[in-house]
């Protein structure tokens, strides 16, 4: 009997350790959970500049192979021709970054559902969406986002740009090399944007 108490005792902390560890896991994967709930991305710009007041606020839509930002018209409509964007993490085939991050993909169509790939060109810089043969020779990530703000990053910062390509058709780029797009883009205005993710509204009977 004082044999079995004292095994007993001394197993306690064995399972307390596991106990802990196990309640740590179920917390670990309920904060991970939103990594992978369906999410728009509306535009953040610090500028005060007119076209900072243009773009901010703005959400993100998916166009003939590359992300822009829907603008407000002058006349109040929202440019907003394109899909929406509604993506979420997940791993990109044969790569691993471990905590730096995973793939990012954004349904390209609401009928049928479609996933594409989202990455940066490695020539242009250029934010893309295409099949994974499309994005596999590009920089397909590492794609992550800040814990508290959900702010997307893209190996390890924020480093995205809105790029005027036509008047009030703002591009959304990636300034890789951290020199404000030099050598890439010269004429067209450009700004510095924050990217936020914000969960999509689910309808009755929609996944994810």
């Amino acid at each position: 009997m004082v044999l079995g108490i004292l095994t007993a005792i001394a197993a306690c902390p064995a399972i307390i350790g596991t106990t802990e560890a196990i309640r740590q896991g179920q917390r670990k994967n309920a904060k991970e959970q939103h990594r992978g709930v369906k999410s728009n991305l509306i535009v953040s710009c610090r500028s005060t500049s007119p076209a900072g007041s243009e773009v901010d606020g703005c959400a993100i839509v998916l166009r003939n192979n590359k992300l822009y930002i829907a603008v407000t018209k002058t006349d109040g409509r929202v440019n907003c021709s394109g899909h929406l964007f509604a993506g979420y993490f997940l791993p990109y085939p044969d790569q691993d970054w471990g905590r730096k991050g995973e793939g990012l993909v954004s349904t390209i169509y609401d009928e049928p559902p479609q996933l594409n790939w989202i990455y940066v060109d490695q020539e242009t810089y250029e934010v893309k969406y295409g099949l994974r043969v499309e994005s596999e020779h590009h920089l397909v990530g590492p794609w992550d986002c800040t814990r508290i703000d959900k702010r997307i990053t893209l190996e390890g910062w924020e480093g995205f740009m809105a790029v005027e390509e036509d008047e009030g058709s703002w591009a959304l780029y990636f300034d890789r090399d951290d020199n404000g797009l030099a050598g890439k883009k010269s004429k067209e205005r450009i700004l510095e944007v924050e990217l936020t993710r914000k969960e999509k509204r689910k309808g009755k009977g929609e996944q994810g």
